[in-house]
């Protein structure tokens, strides 16, 4: 690691440290509460003894975010996953040594040990007066921020971490820095463990299914791959928990979900990760219609538990979650929106000239089903700001739904689009291992080797059907962009701790 000339200072003092025979990275910590705690504690006692010094000890620790120093006094403000304080060092308490051996080797962004007992400065602002301390890790490099400032008692915090490159490809600084990011990370975790308690609440079982398969499915996506040495296996990343939870359907587990990641060697974009977390149900005896209205209660639930409200701020627009939602079947959502009636055009050749006739450029190599998703993202899903349910599929798109039974052409499946993205995904789940059978080999016939589209025969996952499959109802979700929802932020990398990005070097060549 090259060092600049202010990391060069920094080691200099650390060398300094070691040569008075003190750790800049010792090997123990006394910390013995949080600093949130502290100020809490403190706090309550002056409010139910108001006429009495509080006498409790502390051992605080925390990372330096500003430090100012005067004769016989220095200030500094720690700050730990809890909260802020300042920390008051006075000569009297220190002696003159440890005062200046603070002035000397400390510098913002060092984690310190503090201990002494709290007040209120001259300002009012809860402080630890200091009567030891000791360094807990040494910052070689200054944090990316030039420094936080105190201007008549407020803490103004100058030149923070901003360039999103940068911010993404250093998390850990971005952390560190800007609060409002572990905020959305903060809030990240809250939204899945409402999600979970909901689950959990309706009978549902959570579990975990693999995520090395011998055949990928469920989904539309190329897998990655990989290899298995020791069984001489070719392996893939799972796109989809789906076949795997509905094996769990047949062995008797009647409500069953997985929060995990998928993996899918796609394109990037401000909403696709090539890794992303799902949520994915399976509900026997349910079907599309019952998980529609399970999904509007459990999405308008986490965003109620999160954000104490169901009506939601993104992309400048307050989206309201509370059920129900607006429903639009697929057909007539196109028909209304750029006058093709799909259910005239049963063959790719025919919606190709009638979208070319109103003026579109469609792939002409593109098939049915793809032809009818390009009208969806264009003409329907940007215009679905708020929830909406888009329904009732056709068959060629949808190889694991179940038909409708007056129209065979047709499947229970819907779409939930919010602030112009899709959001979550389900189906009254196909359960009939012939039916099955045969749309595996209809959609291995129908598309090139290299095209997503195409879905792996599944042997095993057909013996597990034959066995007999309850009618259920599956569903699956973005975490990633229910996140995104309810945090404000139009970019997927925004709410994934560390996105997969380009390597520099390539980004530098381009």
């Amino acid at each position: 690691m090259e060092l600049n000339e202010l990391e060069k200072i920094r080691v200099e003092k650390i060398n300094a440290m070691r040569a008075a025979g003190v750790e800049p990275y010792p090997t123990r910590s006394e910390v013995n509460i949080s600093i949130q705690q502290a100020v809490d504690d403190f706090t309550q006692f002056e409010n139910s003894h108001p006429d009495e010094s509080f006498s409790d000890h502390f051992i605080l620790g925390g990372r330096i975010r500003s430090i100012r120093t005067m004769g016989k006094l220095a200030f500094a403000h720690i700050e730990d996953g809890s909260g802020r304080i300042q920390l008051m060092l006075r000569l009297n308490e220190l002696g003159q040594e440890n005062l200046d051996q603070f002035k000397s080797w400390f510098d913002i962004g060092d984690f310190i040990q503090a201990e002494g007992s709290l007040m209120r400065s001259r300002t009012g602002e809860v402080t630890l007066l200091v009567s030891a301390f000791k360094m807990l890790a040494k910052a070689v490099s200054p944090l990316p921020a030039a420094k936080d400032e105190e201007v008549d008692g407020q803490i103004i915090r100058h030149a923070t971490l901003s360039d999103p490159e940068t911010r993404f490809r250093e998390r850990y600084a971005d952390l560190a820095i800007n609060e409002d990011v572990r905020e959305i990370f903060r809030t990240r975790t809250a939204v899945v463990r409402s999600l979970q308690r909901f689950m959990d609440s309706h009978g549902f079982l959570e579990v975990e299914t693999p995520i090395l398969q011998p055949i990928y499915g469920g989904a539309a996506a190329q897998p990655f791959t990989t290899h298995h040495n020791q069984l001489k296996q070719e392996l893939f990343l799972r796109i989809s928990f789906e076949l795997y939870l509905k094996r769990l359907l047949v062995g008797g587990l009647d409500r069953v979900y997985e929060i995990g990641r998928d993996f899918r060697n796609e394109g990037v974009s401000y909403k696709h990760n090539p890794e992303f977390t799902q949520l994915e149900f399976y509900w026997a005896y349910a079907d599309y219609l019952k998980v529609m209205e399970f999904t509007e209660q459990m999405v308008s639930t986490a965003a109620q538990d999160v954000l104490g409200t169901m009506k939601v701020q993104f992309k400048g627009q307050e989206i309201d979650l509370t059920p129900p939602w607006k429903r639009v079947e697929l057909r007539q959502g196109i028909l209304d929106a750029c006058g093709i009636d799909i259910d005239q055009h049963p063959e790719a050749g025919t919606l190709f000239k009638a979208m070319a006739d109103k003026g579109m450029t469609p792939n002409p190599e593109s098939t049915r089903g793809k032809l009818i998703d390009a009208l969806i993202g264009d003409f329907l899903e940007p215009n679905f700001i708020q929830p909406t349910f888009l329904y009732n599929y056709p068959r060629d798109i949808s190889p694991l739904a179940k038909k409708k039974p007056e129209n065979p052409a047709v499947v229970e499946r819907f779409e939930g689009f919010i602030g112009g993205m899709e959001l979550c995904n389900s189906f009254t789940e196909l359960n009939d291992p012939l039916d099955q059978e045969q749309r595996f080999q209809e959609m291995g016939r129908a598309y090139a080797d290299n095209d997503e589209e195409q879905h792996p025969m599944d042997e095993d996952y057909l013996q597990a059907m034959s066995y007999g499959m309850p009618p259920n109802g599956g569903f699956g979700m973005g975490i990633d962009r229910l996140v995104m929802l309810l945090t404000n932020k139009t970019s997927i990398r925004e709410v994934i701790l560390f996105p997969h990005l380009r390597e520099q070097k390539d980004k530098e060549e381009e």
